[in-house]
């Protein structure tokens, strides 16, 4: 049994994760801004504060902290927190592990598909391509040397670059429930996916068999948005309509957030599948159903 801290434990993943690993009889432990129960600590990234006794004897530290991508249009104030929320955090506690010498067994961190760059090409990326040069790009490359500056204390960190998470409840998954289902833009776009047991199994696997580096978590099957939409339309029974939204429309309400989705590539799962990581979820289609 690990002791277990988790920041962002209180959101989709989060809670998801919380369940799993408690049903292993793992001890999770969860900051929070206003913890209500007993397994909740009290943080404030803004005023440098975190609860000692959140870290106290722990094993791993599993980073989900983030502000929503998507939840509102990105103004210059928007994009700060949506930084901040992933770095400023990242970097508080580290600051609380190295001052008070907690010898951690794993840092492990969740990272964004959007790493290589909002961009729909034939390329099939791996963790060993570039970076994008985008905000989303820019963003993740914080995020993850943010992670990585615990390798400087000895500790072994884990980054999960992950694609949209399909839950039965909130996510991008309940806003895509429209009556009528149509695809984006030119629908041409990929849409790296994982379902979200496969990704909490994912982190699961990385606190019990402390394998450590960057990893793409995206389902092996890839899908454009076209096929996507045409899935989902099957899956929850409502009408597909073929005629796309067009792109300067989602441009005109979601401003420079509309690049996520408009454009999108694909990602390789083999480094992950090499792993010995046996997907539960492959075909979208399954997935759906399950949810």
């Amino acid at each position: 049994m690990a002791k277990i801290l988790v920041t962002g434990g209180t959101g989709l993943v989060g809670r998801r994760l919380t369940a799993l690993l408690t049903e292993k009889n793992h001890e999770v432990r969860i900051l929070s801004r206003n913890p209500k129960n007993k397994n909740e600590f009290k943080w404030d990234f803004s005023k440098g504060s975190l609860d000692d006794k959140a870290i106290e004897n722990i094993d791993y530290i599993i980073h989900l902290a983030g502000a929503g991508i998507a939840e509102k249009r990105w103004t210059k104030e928007r994009k700060e927190v949506i930084v901040n929320s992933r770095v400023a955090t990242a970097n508080l506690i580290f600051d609380k592990i190295k001052s008070q010498n907690i010898p951690l067994k794993g840092f492990i961190s969740a990272s964004g598909s959007n790493y290589y760059g909002a961009q729909t090409t034939a390329k099939v990326f791996k963790e060993s391509d570039a970076v994008g040069t985008d905000f989303l790009g820019q963003v993740c490359l914080r995020w993850e040397a943010a992670a990585n500056q615990f390798k400087d204390l000895n500790i072994p960190v884990t980054i999960l670059r992950t694609g949209v998470v399909l839950s039965k409840t909130g996510g991008a998954l309940e806003k895509m429930r429209t009556p009528i289902v149509s695809p984006l833009g030119s629908g041409n776009q990929y849409l790296a996916w994982i379902h979200i047991d496969d990704l909490c199994n994912l982190y699961i696997k990385a606190v019990e068999e402390d394998f450590e580096g960057v990893y793409n978590t995206v389902s092996p099957e890839s899908h454009t948005n076209r096929t996507f939409s045409k899935t989902l339309a099957k899956a929850i029974k409502r009408p597909y309509l073929p005629i796309a939204v067009p792109g300067f429309l989602l441009k005109l309400v979601f401003g420079e957030l509309a690049i996520i989705l408009l454009e999108g590539s694909r990602l390789s799962s083999g480094k992950i599948e090499k792993k010995g990581f046996v997907f539960k979820y492959i075909e979208l289609k399954r997935a759906l159903e399950s949810l």
